[in-house]
C-alpha cells in the first residue's frame, strides 16, 4: 500500500486518540510520531482492553473456577505459564499487521501450501470458527443464566422459560448496541465492562480469607512449587489450552491494532528511516497495550482460580453446565450474606457481559475478512467491509443463541470451543513463525523477541498436537 502525498507536519492540537479514516488503508496523510514512555503510550492503549474483554468471560468465571474446583491450589502456577506463553505470538502478530496494514486472516493466508485460494492454516480457521459457534452459545447461555438467578421472571431461578427468555433479551441487546459497528464505542464499553470486573475480582481475593473458606499463605505456595501430579496432565492441556488469550483472541488483536491506528499512523513503508522510526515506535506502545492487557487477565484468572481452589474443592464441588453460577452465588451468599451474592452475579454479568461484547465484533471481522479472501467482495472497499461486519454483528450472536438454545450446556460448550481452539492455537503459532519472516530485519525485534517466539511457539504447537491426539482417541 502506497501513497504519493506528503508527510503532515505535526504541529497544533493533540492528536486524537482514533485514527481518522479508513484504518485499513495505509496513508501519509495520516502519519503520527509515536508516543515514548509508558505514561504517553497509554494514552493510545485500548486493543488490549478489547481483548481482556474478551478473555475475562469463560476463561475466569467459568473455566478457571472449574478447575480449581477440580485439581485445587496445587496447578495455580500453570495460570500464569498458560496466559505469559500466548503473548509472544500475539505482539508477533500484530507486529505484521502494524508493518502491512493486514489483518491476521490475510496474514494466514499467505502461509504456504495453499489450495488455490486458501492456505491450510485458513482451512483450519474455518473449521474453527464453526466448534466456536457452539463454544460462544455457551456465553450467552452463561449470562441467561447469571440473569435467571437474579431476576427469574416468575418462572424459577434456571428454569428453560426464564434460561430462554433472557437468551433472547441478551442477543437483542448485543445486537442492537453493536450494530453501529464504532471501534471507540467498543473499546469504551469493553473498557467499563472490563473494569467492573476487575472490581469484583478484588472484591473476591479479599474477602475470602476473612471467611470459612480462608486460604493460608501455605496454599498459595502450595500453587507454585511447579508440581504436575498424576493424572493432572488433562486438566492442565485443558488449562493451558482455555486460559489467557486464544487463537480467536490473538486474530482479533490485529484488527484492533488496525482500527485503534498503530498501523495508519505509522504509514506505508516508503523504506526510509522516518517510516521505520514510526513502525517501531508504534509497535513498542502495541506490546505495552498487550502487557497491560497480560497482567489485567492473568490476575483475575489467578483470583477466579483460586475461588474454584478455595471455595469448591475442599467440598468436593466441580458444578457443571448452568449450576457452576448458582452454586458460586450461594456460597458467596452464605459467607457474605445476600449483598456478597448480587456482587458476585453482578461480576458474572460484567464479565460475561464483556466478553460477548468484545467477542460479536471480533468474529465479525475475521468472518468479513474470510469472505474477501475467498472473492466475495474486495476489502479495500469500506462501504461494503462495513456492510459485511454489520451482518455479521447481527447474524453471528443468532447462530449463538440458537446453539445455546439447543444444547443448554453452557460449560459444555465451551470446552468444545476450547479444544477447536487449542488445535488451530498451533497453526497460528506456525504462522506467526512464517511471517517474521516476511518484515524487515529492522522491524522485527531484538533477539530476546525472537527466543521468546519460539519459546511460545513450540510449547503452542505441542499443545495442539496433544489435543488433536487426545480429541481423535477420546
Amino acid at each position: 500500500m502506497t501513497a504519493s502525498s506528503p508527510a503532515p507536519s505535526h504541529d497544533g492540537p493533540p492528536p486524537a486518540r482514533f485514527v481518522r479514516g479508513d484504518p485499513y488503508h495505509l496513508d501519509h496523510s495520516e502519519v503520527k510520531d509515536p508516543p515514548t514512555g509508558w505514561i504517553a503510550s497509554s494514552k493510545f492503549f485500548g486493543p488490549g482492553l478489547i481483548v481482556s474483554a474478551s478473555v475475562v468471560g469463560a476463561g475466569e468465571l467459568i473455566t478457571a473456577t472449574s478447575l480449581g474446583a477440580e485439581a485445587g491450589f496445587v496447578l495455580l502456577w500453570l495460570v500464569f505459564i498458560s496466559t505469559i506463553v500466548k503473548v509472544a505470538v500475539q505482539v508477533e502478530i500484530a507486529r505484521y499487521a502494524i508493518v502491512t496494514g493486514e489483518g491476521a486472516m490475510e496474514g494466514y493466508n499467505r502461509v504456504p501450501p495453499r489450495f488455490g485460494r486458501i492456505s491450510w492454516v485458513f482451512a483450519m480457521w474455518a473449521l474453527m470458527a464453526i466448534s466456536k459457534l457452539v463454544q460462544t452459545g455457551g456465553l450467552i447461555g452463561g449470562m441467561a443464566a447469571a440473569l435467571s438467578i437474579l431476576l427469574p421472571l416468575g418462572f424459577g431461578s434456571l428454569s428453560p422459560a426464564a434460561m430462554t427468555i433472557w437468551g433472547i433479551v441478551v442477543t437483542a441487546a448485543a445486537i442492537a448496541t453493536l450494530i453501529a459497528n464504532r471501534y471507540g464505542l467498543i473499546e469504551n464499553v469493553a473498557t467499563f465492562l472490563t473494569m467492573a470486573f476487575v472490581v469484583v475480582t478484588i472484591f473476591v481475593v479479599i474477602g475470602l480469607p476473612f471467611s470459612e473458606f480462608a486460604y493460608s499463605g501455605g496454599d498459595l505456595a502450595s500453587g507454585f512449587s511447579f508440581q504436575l501430579p498424576l493424572g493432572a496432565l488433562g486438566i492442565a492441556m485443558t488449562m493451558f489450552g482455555l486460559t489467557g488469550v486464544a487463537s480467536e483472541e490473538i486474530t482479533a488483536y490485529t484488527y484492533w491494532c488496525l482500527e485503534k491506528g498503530y498501523a495508519r499512523w505509522s504509514g506505508p513503508n516508503d523504506d526510509s528511516e522516518a517510516y521505520r522510526r514510526r513502525a517501531n515506535g508504534w509497535i513498542a506502545v502495541m506490546q505495552k497495550d498487550a502487557i497491560v492487557s497480560w497482567v489485567i487477565y492473568t490476575v483475575s484468572t489467578a483470583a477466579f482460580y483460586v475461588l474454584g481452589a478455595a471455595v469448591l474443592n475442599p467440598q468436593g464441588l466441580v458444578p457443571e453446565g448452568n449450576e457452576m453460577i448458582r452454586t458460586l452465588s450461594e456460597t458467596f451468599s452464605g459467607v457474605f450474606g445476600e449483598t456478597g451474592r448480587i456482587v458476585f452475579l453482578i461480576g458474572a454479568l460484567a464479565a460475561l457481559g464483556s466478553t460477548i461484547w468484545a467477542a460479536i465484533p471480533s468474529w465479525s471481522r475475521s468472518w468479513t475478512n474470510a469472505l474477501s479472501i475467498v472473492g466475495v467482495f474486495d476489502w479495500t472497499d469500506s462501504r461494503r467491509r462495513n456492510w459485511w461486519m454489520r451482518f455479521f454483528i447481527a447474524a453471528l450472536p443468532t447462530a449463538w443463541l440458537l446453539t445455546f438454545l439447543w444444547i443448554n450446556e453452557p460449560l459444555v460448550m465451551i470446552m468444545v470451543g476450547g479444544i477447536a481452539g487449542g488445535i488451530f492455537l498451533a497453526a497460528v503459532a506456525v504462522s506467526a513463525l512464517y511471517l517474521r519472516g516476511r518484515i524487515e530485519p529492522e522491524l522485527r525485534g531484538g533477539g530476546f523477541i525472537k527466543v521468546a517466539l519460539i519459546v511460545s511457539a513450540v510449547a503452542i504447537i505441542a499443545l495442539g498436537i496433544y489435543s488433536a491426539v487426545t480429541t481423535v482417541v477420546g
